[in-house]
């Protein structure tokens, strides 16, 4: 079982840095966490860095009107590293006509870059985002149009590779549940966000622009997803903590009690095998 922590402050003397993830950790995508957005204050103030490691598939600054939007104070981050920011690279090396599949709030991702969108006809690669109406849809609705992109062997690029995120008190799919099917269909897919390097290189850069050398022993990942956020940190070499009220809690929770046993298995279950698991970041 992973050592439970009921304070970060705890881990103070094991971590230089802090990768923390965002939907489910900071926020729900409705509310903030206060006691996150605390805890991750106080850990700059103790001279850790913070660096925000998210599969938005938007920039960076999309985050960020968000966060104005419901309130995370921006004082908890030194940098914030999104999916959107990796996925531009690969979005470059891709066949320039581009069907871009996911909401139109999500556009900003290829502002600036050069290429052309066109429909899923046309196009010689597929960028995806998400799904166009989240709230109402499953990834499921998007087999037949998946197995035509499939047909015609365009490389298809996953801006956000989480399955489901949080919003308020549901979860809604993502990107990543499209790019399951995708893959299932024989296709091939393109990552670049959690849990694949890219993005955790482009996440120690940035640490290393801030300090200077960085021990990658005492970097410390803190998420909810056991597929991204834990088994990222884990494949690339960092220490991980798991946050066990997000995605995955109908899995071992009863009522408002975690049952440790159950959690235990769950995690033995994916595969994966964090130092340290908190109910909330706190």
């Amino acid at each position: 079982m992973p050592r439970k922590i009921t304070d970060l402050d705890q881990l103070t003397d094991r971590a230089d840095v802090v990768l923390c993830d965002v939907w489910g950790v900071i926020h729900n995508g409705v509310n903030p966490f206060l006691l996150s957005i605390e805890a991750l204050k106080a850990a700059r103030e103790r001279g850790q860095t913070v660096i925000l490691i998210t599969n938005s598939p938007r920039p960076a600054s999309g985050v960020i009107r968000q966060f104005e939007t419901i309130g995370v104070d921006p004082d908890c981050w030194d940098d914030i590293v999104t999916s959107g920011d990796v996925t531009r690279q690969l979005v470059q090396q891709a066949p320039r006509a581009v069907y871009f599949l996911g909401p139109d709030r999500d556009m900003s991702l290829v502002e600036g870059l050069d290429i052309d969108l066109a429909g899923p006809e046309a196009a010689q690669a597929v960028l995806c985002t998400g799904l166009l109406e989240d709230e109402t849809e499953a990834a499921e609705d998007y087999r037949a149009l998946l197995a035509g992109l499939r047909a015609r062997d365009l490389p298809f690029i996953c801006a956000n590779p989480d399955r489901v995120v949080e919003r308020g008190d549901r979860l809604v799919p993502c990107a990543g549940a499209l790019a399951d099917i995708y893959a299932e269909l024989g296709g091939e897919t393109r990552i670049a966000g959690k849990p694949h390097a890219p993005i955790y290189k482009e996440v120690m850069a940035r640490a290393q622009a801030i300090r200077g050398s960085v021990d990658m022993e005492r970097v410390l990942a803190i998420g909810d997803g056991v597929q991204t956020d834990i088994r990222g940190a884990l494949d690339n070499g960092f220490q991980a903590m798991f946050i066990a009220r997000g995605i995955h809690a109908r899995e071992y929770v009863n009522g408002r009690v975690t049952d440790e046993t159950r959690l235990q298995t769950f995690l033995d279950a994916a595969g994966v095998a964090p130092a340290y698991w908190m109910e909330w970041l706190a």
